[in-house]
């Protein structure tokens, strides 16, 4: 009988390596160029969103949604996506980014997107997209935190430049 189990599941967990290693930063692989492709896709929500962070209809809005503090947590969350979005974008200190932009995921997924609470199926549907599209983006937020920038960065740049000297 053959086991349908990868060699390296059969290794004891002790051994087992708990996460890829990232590709070498001078690779040739035109695959490198994936990551800050997907940084700027990843980061290009949260950068275009900036300026609406500091209208007062989007202020309103929030308040309206039952933002507590809207005046001052609206233009904050603002702050958040800028300096989380410039970080993964440029890979510069991208974990400490992507860790502001769960922090401002988290609230604003919960309280913005409260499908659960909207009478009307049609605006509960919208917001349950919203939420469900929030929900991926901070999976991926997670995924920064872990793995870093990656190679065709500042941080990698940074690390051969410590590595070198």
């Amino acid at each position: 009988m053959t086991s349908n189990v990868l060699p390296s599941m059969q290794q004891p967990p002790s051994s087992r390596r708990l996460h890829m290693p990232l590709p070498e930063t001078n690779t040739l692989s035109s695959t490198r160029y994936l990551v800050p492709l997907g940084r700027l896709l990843f980061s290009l929500i949260f950068l275009a969103s900036v300026p609406g962070h500091f209208k007062a209809s989007t202020i309103a809005y929030a308040a309206q949604a039952g933002t507590p503090l809207p005046a001052v947590l609206v233009p904050v969350s603002g702050i958040l996506a800028l300096l989380g979005g410039l970080s993964i974008l440029l890979g510069y200190h991208a974990r400490i980014g992507a860790l502001l932009i769960a922090l401002f995921l988290i609230p604003v997924t919960l309280i913005m997107h409260a499908f659960w609470s909207i009478p009307d199926p049609g605006m509960a549907q919208m917001q349950m997209v919203m939420f469900m599209k929030n929900l991926s983006m901070l999976g991926a937020a997670l995924l920064v935190m872990h793995f870093g920038s990656g190679p065709v960065s500042l941080d990698a740049r940074r690390d051969v430049r410590e590595r070198g000297a």
